[in-house]
């Protein structure tokens, strides 16, 4: 299938027997788990061949250009094309037609699951398809440094910013609702934040002006998770083992009850999700030594050990991400990732 996709955009002609139209088909109807998760029955099959293609052949070499000049990739990744981007900005189109207003499409995703990169390629597939587009991240919503000081002060558990707690969740829900509320011609400030202000710390930094989008796309580390039984901390996993641990992680998930208003403004939630979660750490510090090699700052591997076992005890991903999975009251899209940052697999909690 994918050899037929790359001899076709090697500057082929759309031919039906050069392409195999008939091996797409299979490929799609074998995969169940995707066609459900996309909401294609098998009458539907031939058309959603035909739309995936047509949109390939138009953006292939903006898509070309985003993968290779801007992520450094060698080609595009077109089994994931095919089977992730192209049906979820279809997807994404026919939402936004059928309910006349923005949709907002939730995106929970550790380090390293290809949370950015997602959302740059489906902004440049959704702009194609007529939509306008706005990309905000949890990090946009924090509070001020002087606010975080203040935080830091009352709790000095919360050494770094990004666990709950340290986000304006009015901010949030005043840009969602915003979002929704105004007039498809009308403006809104959308929060920015400066992850390099104060030495690192972080701050507010001017708010960009937007037009309405059709779609946004609000994505961060715990989007979506949501309180779980205090007394689950009795038995937690590590790196939660002592009672100083236990009291943290229940602190920090008694926090998640102040976000579950802004998880009601998502109309969907998809969980980009590492088939072990303890590779987030080997992607992070991969991505720290990256950034020494250009020459710029980064943590050294103990710091990311301290980094990223920190926000295991404030959010452990089996207790809060896992049981998400198959929970289809909440999550309408898992893409699980293999240890190449690849999807290995899309479905559904409700297939």
């Amino acid at each position: 299938m994918i050899n037929a996709l790359a001899q076709c955009l090697n500057g082929l002609p759309y031919d039906e027997t050069r392409l195999d139209v008939q091996a797409l088909q299979r490929s799609l109807a074998n995969n169940k788990q995707g066609c459900l998760a996309f909401g294609l029955s098998e009458d539907m099959l031939q058309t959603s061949i035909q739309r995936r293609w047509t949109l390939l052949q138009a953006i292939y070499p903006q898509l070309n250009g985003l993968c290779c000049d801007t992520f450094g990739w060698k080609k595009v990744p077109l089994e994931t094309a095919w089977q992730l981007w192209l049906p979820l900005a279809l997807n994404l189109t026919d939402a936004h037609a059928t309910l006349q207003r923005p949709i907002i499409q939730g995106i929970l995703g550790g380090q390293g699951t290809g949370k950015t990169s997602l959302g740059a390629i489906l902004s440049l597939i959704l702009t194609y398809l007529g939509q306008t587009v706005c990309s905000i991240s949890i990090d946009d919503i924090y509070k001020t440094y002087a606010d975080r000081q203040i935080l830091k002060k009352s709790d000095p558990r919360l050494i770094w910013r990004g666990p709950p707690g340290t986000h304006d969740v009015e901010l949030g829900l005043k840009v969602l609702r915003g979002i929704k509320s105004i007039d498809d011609q009308a403006f809104i400030k959308v929060p920015r934040f400066d992850k390099a202000a104060w030495q690192g710390e972080g701050d507010r930094t001017q708010p960009e002006i937007l037009q309405r989008p059709s779609i946004v796309l609000f994505e961060g580390w715990f989007v979506g998770t949501r309180p779980i039984a205090p007394e689950t901390f009795d038995h937690a996993p590590a790196p939660i083992t002592t009672e100083a641990d236990r009291a943290f992680a229940r602190d920090t998930n008694e926090r998640l009850w102040e976000y579950l208003p802004l998880w009601d403004e998502l109309d969907r939630l998809m969980v980009l999700y590492p088939t072990n979660y303890r590779m987030s750490q080997q992607w992070r510090r991969e991505a720290e030594q990256k950034m020494r090699a250009s020459g710029q700052d980064g943590m050294s591997d103990d710091q990311i050990n301290q980094f990223v076992t920190y926000f295991w005890q404030s959010l452990h991903p089996e207790l809060f991400i896992t049981p998400l999975l198959t929970n289809s009251k909440y999550v309408d899209l898992v893409v699980e990732i293999d240890s190449n940052h690849s999807p290995c697999a899309i479905y559904s909690p409700s297939s």
